[in-house]
């Protein structure tokens, strides 16, 4: 039996800016879910997946997917979709963060899901912005952002989450550009099929706040890297979310899949 993505589709209205990469995004997350669940044979369903959002532009994706999940505060996206996934293991439990969420009031909740490695996914929205807030600057803002709180423009160098999640332990660790819906929908449908914490940074431009743009022509697409954490890290190096010129080399795709336990896997284990 199909299953197709327009059976993913609710009724509300997107209120997302016309030409928002969110709007990739959420057309890359219909195709992935309809492929595993049309795929599997009646294996996989439609109940069989649960999602959480925080506060923020990337959040308006809960109310366009006809998924069960929980719509939940600013910061708090991984500790909920970690009690959802002990609560019911046998679901998939995607997490949508945008990058304030993510990095910013959900730092402390990244670093340790990283570690505990519990089975999700976890897509973060950057467009390098507090978009919904007017603007203001991120932990991935590049230096110089100019904003209502920054008028002279933003003084500290940003984060690399890539090397966050890496260094943190995180199984599979992937980027992304909003603009590619097929490459994007590849690597969920990877991410889900992954058996541990999967992280993947979807790079989109905001059109209102943060419109410095034209990155995607600077962007390569890598083979999936296993198991090499030395080769990962080189590769995340490669970029380090500042403003960018025609030199730089932005790498999409895996930098890094391993294998590990998993944070339910130690839980039953412990309790038995």
């Amino acid at each position: 039996m199909t299953f197709t993505k327009e059976q993913l589709k609710t009724n509300v209205e997107i209120t997302w800016c016309p030409g928002c990469p969110n709007f990739l995004i959420l057309e890359s997350v219909k195709r992935t879910i309809a492929k595993l669940i049309s795929e599997s044979e009646g294996k996989i369903k439609k109940e069989d997946f649960a999602i959480v959002t925080g506060i923020g532009c990337h959040a308006k994706i809960f109310d366009y997917l006809d998924l069960s999940g929980i719509y939940g505060l600013h910061g708090r996206v991984l500790p909920l979709a970690t009690g959802i996934k002990l609560g019911n293991r046998k679901l998939n439990v995607l997490g949508f963060s945008g990058d304030g969420d993510a990095y910013a009031e959900g730092m402390e909740h990244f670093i340790h899901s990283c570690r505990y490695n519990s089975d999700m996914t976890y897509i973060v929205h950057d467009n390098r912005a507090f978009s919904l807030t007017t603007g203001q600057a991120t932990p991935t803002s590049q230096q110089g952002y100019k904003t209502k709180a920054e008028p002279f423009g933003e003084m500290h160098e940003p984060i690399n989450p890539v090397k966050l999640a890496l260094v943190s332990g995180a199984t599979f660790v992937a980027r992304c550009n909003a603009k590619d819906i097929e490459h994007t929908a590849e690597i969920i449908e990877k991410a889900i099929k992954h058996k541990g914490f999967a992280f993947i940074e979807i790079i989109q431009n905001c059109l209102i706040f943060n419109v410095e743009d034209n990155i995607d022509k600077v962007m390569y697409k890598l083979p999936d890297n296993k198991n090499d954490m030395e080769k990962a890290m080189k590769l995340a190096s490669e970029w380090n979310y500042n403003s960018h010129t025609s030199n730089d080399k932005v790498p999409i795709g895996i930098f890094y899949q391993v294998n590990k336990p998993t944070f339910e896997e130690k839980w039953e284990k412990a309790c038995s």
